[in-house]
């Protein structure tokens, strides 16, 4: 109790530079937030197409079982595809109807006879969707093959885009507040030093001195990595509807984040503040203060 009352003491008695320091704390924290934030919600969008049908084969008319078969077998041999599903013009008709249920004027004059039957492919990764299309090409049941390279491909450059960026700003951030604590907690050493000086001269020990503004520079932190984790998701939740409008059903993986995840988000950023404020104010000390 007494280092902390002596903590918000010293935090009292410079309450421009604590504010200053702490508000540097918050920026840092609030974009480790935003890039840690999108970089997993990116992944799961990832995942979420990765789950989808990736490319659709569509059949000829007169493509027989056999046929089908002798495509799967290929495809299996590969070792690039994870998921393989036959819709037959049945169930393709059943799945326009469902999709067109609230329009009856473009059920009236579909049969089944129209719709070609299909086959949808899932692969392993992004990359192996386009070999593997050309493979399904080649076949001369196959009328047409669809499969959305450039909305994976982009989406795939967009994540490492975010881990590249968010690394190189996060890491700038975090070097730049830990210059901060050190300028701050080397500020109130030097006019402190008589005050310090009196407690060597009582027998203080070393790390007796030293640990309150070690501890300061931890509180820094800490307050700016638990403000910018409240905040990272109060801006996610207040673009909820904007998300929904431009992403459609991918837009719900941004808000299936469990509360273990969020956790641990917050676990990791109290980690790093506690890395941060420490190491900046025992530089500090290390400089200012010789003893």
């Amino acid at each position: 109790m007494n280092l902390f009352n002596t903590v918000k003491k010293n935090i009292r008695r410079t309450p421009y530079q604590a504010l200053a320091a702490s508000m540097v704390m918050f920026l840092t924290f609030l974009t480790l937030s935003g890039f840690l934030l999108l970089a997993i919600c990116s992944q799961q969008i990832l995942r979420y197409y990765e789950s989808k049908p990736q490319a659709i084969a569509f059949f000829k008319d007169g493509t027989t079982d056999q046929d089908v078969n002798a495509i799967e077998g290929a495809l299996n041999q590969t070792g690039k595809v994870t998921k393989l599903k036959f819709v037959s013009k049945d169930d393709a008709l059943q799945i326009y109807r469902e999709r067109n249920k609230n329009n009856p004027m473009l059920l009236e004059l579909v049969t089944a006879n129209i719709l070609p039957a299909s086959l949808e492919i899932s692969t392993q990764t992004p990359e192996d969707l386009k070999p593997v299309a050309e493979i399904v090409k080649k076949e001369p049941v196959v009328e047409e093959v669809v499969f959305p390279e450039d909305v994976v491909s982009s989406l795939v450059s967009a994540t490492r885009l975010i881990r590249v960026v968010g690394s190189a700003v996060v890491g700038f951030l975090i070097t730049f507040s830990t210059l901060i604590i050190v300028m701050v907690v080397g500020f109130k050493i030097r006019i402190k030093r008589s005050e310090i000086e009196i407690m060597k001269l009582l027998g203080a020990s070393t790390w007796f001195i030293r640990i309150p503004y070690i501890t300061e520079g931890v509180v820094y932190a800490l307050i700016g990595a638990f403000l910018g984790w409240i905040t990272s998701f109060a801006v996610l939740w207040y673009f909820e509807p904007v998300l929904r409008n431009n992403l459609g059903e991918a837009a719900g993986q941004f808000f299936a984040l469990s509360p273990v995840l969020l956790l641990g988000l917050l676990g990791v950023e109290v980690v790093v503040a506690i890395l941060v404020g420490g190491v900046g104010a025992f530089v500090a000390v290390r400089r200012y203060l010789r003893i």
